[in-house]
């Protein structure tokens, strides 16, 4: 089937992004059905087709004989640049039907740094950019994702956002779109409002006082859980890209929400409870999905993979099931401990990757405050056992900028790291020795909404990059190779990520001054958001270099994620004492 830039496709870079007619892409006449559901991720096709939420969606709205999803991603710029020239609107991958001719444009919002793109992807779509300039010939626009604990930043710009998990309250959604075609546009907004989860900006009012945001005005909208995610529906027949994407393999989601409760991690906060798919469960979708895709790796998805209950049974029966077709299975998360590495043993069989584990901080007293619950002896022994058994490396994340933090502290890291090394060295012995490779990536605090640490204040840039250039010192040895955040970027995160509908107009004067694909280092223009920034009257370090007060209101206060902030009150002040401690 032709699309409408066939034309240009010769005179971009990777044309099989916009090309379509992969395995089990869904093709159903749009003029057939009831709802036309348009899923938008804010980003390359490369790094949209890794997303689990897209996919399972796509699978949900495709489900329904009546229903239509199709996916649309950003243009690279070699391709908007083409889009624009020809004035061709973003079509949709399936059957290159312009966005604006959908019933509901959903959106995905994985990361701060893609705010600009869905702003590029509304107005390349032809819409109105702001939800106030839109009416009912325009569809519905939602966004959910993570980034819906605090939303506020793109408010103006959506016509609602989804707060929790989609596979239920999709279809809602889509039928409200569809019910809307003869209906007034504040009709609609009122009755989307009216369904478990979703936030309609417009019908909230964010109060000042004296200029300080003083907090919105509504009715708190709690977050939207699936029960059941043994009996939610989940995709096989995914979709097989023809390019190389982020995750190239099978992904079966065993489990979800995290009971660690580390006090820094948003996705553990808006996961909750923790659920899990039985084995019998997971094993048939590993079946049907090999099956139908023809991967030849399935990742086991889970906050920690391991602390699910049957996880045994679930790595024996598929290791053995399909070790002889050289499928390999891993796990793309490890607690710090010697039965995950007995766990990863079983799985070396056709393929042996590295292990990957988060001790998060060098000193005790930090992962204490961060409720890390890990000490070092339990690093070295899992290290230990990995080295022992005949791994050659090993992938440690770690975090700087802490609140509390000294030079000690981020010393202690590059210690860690170096003993680790001997002991790796040690073990090996002479002949493997020069084949060990630690991997150490650390990326600077940012404070999240839902978190016992969101009120505190992101490291000053010059504490952050003299941290950075210490680590860069102390681990230039072999053996060792250390990667490190664009501390700009990830200043920018953390403004966006606690800001209110004020950085609305900071993102649309970056857009216009070119901010595109901000998460690529590449592409990412530091100055052009200083300029926006102080084109809107704003301060980024108002936003994220300063403690919150945790008696006055923050943006999401009206969004409920299952903890009160009493509770969040008492962690955080655990913090601080732990800290104190130090």
């Amino acid at each position: 089937m032709p699309t409408p830039w066939d034309d240009i496709l010769p005179y971009v870079t990777k044309p099989a992004r916009y090309t379509n007619r992969e395995w089990h892409a869904a093709h159903k006449p749009l003029d057939r059905v009831s709802a036309r559901v348009a899923l938008v991720f804010p980003d390359a096709y490369d790094a949209g087709m890794s997303h689990l939420g897209l996919r399972i969606l796509y699978h949900v709205v495709n489900e329904r004989e009546d229903y239509a999803a199709e996916r649309a991603f950003s243009p690279w710029g070699d391709m908007e640049a083409e889009m624009r020239a020809a004035g061709l609107p973003l079509c949709s991958l399936e059957s290159g039907t312009p966005l604006a001719d959908f019933d509901l444009v959903g959106i995905t919002l994985p990361y701060e740094l893609n705010y600009t793109n869905v702003l590029n992807v509304l107005d390349l779509a032809g819409l109105p950019l702001k939800s106030a300039e839109r009416d009912r010939r325009h569809p519905l626009v939602v966004a959910g994702g993570v980034c819906a604990a605090n939303p506020e930043p793109l408010a103006d710009y959506v016509d609602a956002i989804l707060w929790g998990e989609g596979e239920e309250a999709i279809l809602e959604l889509a039928e409200a779109a569809r019910e809307a075609r003869s209906s007034d546009r504040d009709a609609l907004l009122r009755h989307v409002a009216s369904i478990e989860g979703v936030y309609v900006p417009r019908l909230y009012q964010p109060r000042r006082d004296h200029g300080r945001f003083a907090g919105v005005e509504g009715a708190v909208v709690a977050r939207r859980v699936v029960a059941d995610l043994d009996a939610a529906p989940y995709p096989t027949r995914q979709v097989v890209p023809f390019v190389e994407t982020v995750h190239d393999r099978l992904t079966l989601e065993i489990m979800r929400g995290c009971g660690r409760g580390c006090r820094f991690c948003q996705a553990g906060a808006c996961y909750r409870p923790v659920r899990e798919r039985s084995a019998a469960t997971v094993l048939r979708l590993a079946e049907e999905g090999l099956r139908a895709t023809g991967y030849d790796e399935v990742s086991l998805l889970g906050f920690n993979s391991p602390d699910h209950s049957q996880i045994e049974e679930i790595v024996d029966t598929l290791v053995e099931r399909y070790a002889e077709e050289r499928v390999s299975i891993s796990l793309p998360s490890l607690r710090i401990d010697t039965f995950s590495v007995q766990l990863a043993g079983k799985l070396r069989r056709v393929r042996r990757a590295g292990l990957t584990f988060a001790p998060e901080a060098g000193t005790q007293r930090l992962r204490d405050a961060l409720n890390k619950q890990v000490t070092e002896d339990d690093l070295f022994q899992a290290a230990r056992a990995a080295f022992e058994a005949g791994w050659h490396g090993i992938k440690l994340y770690f975090i700087i900028g802490l609140p509390g933090e000294t030079a000690g502290d981020v010393e202690a890291i590059a210690d860690l790291v170096l003993r680790l090394r001997e002991m790796g060295r040690e073990i090996l012995g002479r002949e493997r020795r020069g084949r060990l490779r630690i991997a150490v990536s650390v990326n600077a605090f940012v404070p999240k909404p839902h978190t016992p640490m969101q009120w505190c204040a992101q490291d000053a840039p010059e504490s952050l990059q003299q941290k950075l250039s210490l680590l860069r010192g102390k681990l230039q040895v072999k053996g060792v190779q250390l990667s490190y955040p664009n501390l700009p970027a990830s200043r920018l995160e953390a403004a966006l990520a606690r800001g209110d509908r004020r950085l609305g107009e900071v993102i649309e004067r970056a857009w216009q001054a070119g901010c595109r694909f901000d998460a690529w280092d590449e592409h990412f223009k530091p100055q052009a958001w200083a300029d926006a920034f102080a084109g809107a009257g704003q301060d980024v370090a108002e936003w994220a270099n300063r403690d919150l007060d945790p008696a006055a209101p923050v943006p999401w206060d009206h969004l409920d994620a299952g903890v009160s902030k009493e509770t969040l009150h008492r962690q955080a002040e655990v913090v601080a004492g732990a800290l104190g401690a130090g």
